[in-house]
């Protein structure tokens, strides 16, 4: 297909419905209305306000292309949009800043990270997001602009995706906490008696670790974009609060990267486990064997079928031949036990 066609790669279920939410609001006032109708939001174009239009619901190419041209959002930028697989980057269009960036969170079922594609354009005087499903880590950001406190409404959109870019980072440190309790747990397991589940959860969260890294590492570099780039779109005292944020973006990097050595580690502690085990095995299996060795030379001996032997009529013969094995076994057991091999 030629570029800018727009196709939705993300899964599609029954209940998919897009929904249109609108944050309009300046210093004084706060319009908050959920609109049913692409008509309607568009008619927020051209207020003076700041305006927030969050799309929940990618797989309606129609309504998302009509939105892209109500807003003069590039058709590049809504095929990024639609594919829900993107890496996280960062488009200047002059007029438009365009942002993708994925959203992590932690799967209590099945015990791994979950994650979710948002893609923001960031206009003179709106901010539009694109979700997948219904749900966020919005709600600190929605829960400020209704109380109205410090600079959130003072502010431009600029400011509104640097809190929207915060909430994000901030719940991957939600996850990092989730992750350094299983690698806690796989510590203490590996103290007791590591078995396979043991390698399996380490090779688990290795894979996380890894899924964590890719979705970060680039983040780093969306916020370094937007803080040292030209576009007038973003004020000077904005790109001081980017900074923080792409601190702890690196702080996060920096977690990982000790978790990822920590997993080595106890996988490297784990393989050792396993062959000192194997060489107790093998040093018991070498002393008895050892201890065998005289033992099968006597046995051997007198097994021979021959008729001339000096003890084969004597009568305490077998007996004297017991007693002289088991006395060779208990003399190698003692030699043994003064060395330290035992």
């Amino acid at each position: 297909m030629p570029p800018g066609t727009l196709v939705y790669t993300g899964e599609r279920t029954r209940d998919d419905k897009v929904t249109l939410s609108v944050f309009d609001y300046d210093a004084n006032h706060l319009n908050e209305i959920p609109f049913d109708s692409v008509d309607a939001c568009l008619s927020r174009c051209e207020t003076p306000t700041v305006t927030w239009i969050n799309v929940e619901g990618l797989h309606d190419v129609g309504v998302i292309e009509r939105i892209g041209k109500g807003y003069g959002i590039h058709p590049l930028a809504l095929e990024d949009v639609l594919t829900t697989q993107e890496r996280p980057k960062i488009e200047d269009y002059d007029d438009r800043i365009f942002l993708v960036v994925q959203m992590l969170s932690w799967d209590d079922g099945s015990q791994s990270i979950a994650t979710e594609q948002v893609s923001f354009v960031l206009g003179p005087h709106f901010l539009i997001t694109f979700q997948e499903p219904a749900g966020d880590v919005f709600d600190p950001v929605r829960k400020r602009l209704r109380e109205g406190r410090g600079r959130m409404r003072r502010l431009g959109p600029d400011y509104l995706l640097y809190a929207l870019l915060d909430s994000i980072v901030d719940s991957y440190f939600t996850i990092l906490e989730r992750l350094d309790d299983r690698i806690e747990s796989l510590e203490t397991e590996l103290t007791d008696i590591p078995g396979p589940t043991t390698v399996h959860a380490i090779h688990s969260l290795r894979r996380e670790m890894i899924l964590l890294r890719r979705n970060v590492w680039p983040l780093r570099e969306v916020l370094g974009g937007l803080d040292r780039g030209d576009s007038t779109l973003v004020q000077a005292e904005t790109r001081l609060f980017l900074r923080d944020v792409r601190d702890h973006s690196i702080q996060v990097i920096e977690t990982v990267e000790t978790f990822r050595d920590l997993l080595t580690g106890m996988l490297d502690i784990y393989l050792s486990t396993l062959n000192y085990r194997m060489n107790a095995v093998m040093k018991v299996l070498t002393i008895i064997a050892t201890i065998f060795i005289p033992l099968s030379f006597v046995t051997g001996i007198y097994g021979m079928n021959f008729e001339h032997m000096p003890e084969l009529h004597w009568r305490w013969g077998y007996p004297a031949a017991l007693a002289g094995m088991f006395g060779v076994g208990g003399v190698m057991l003692w030699v043994f036990h003064r060395r330290d091999w035992l």
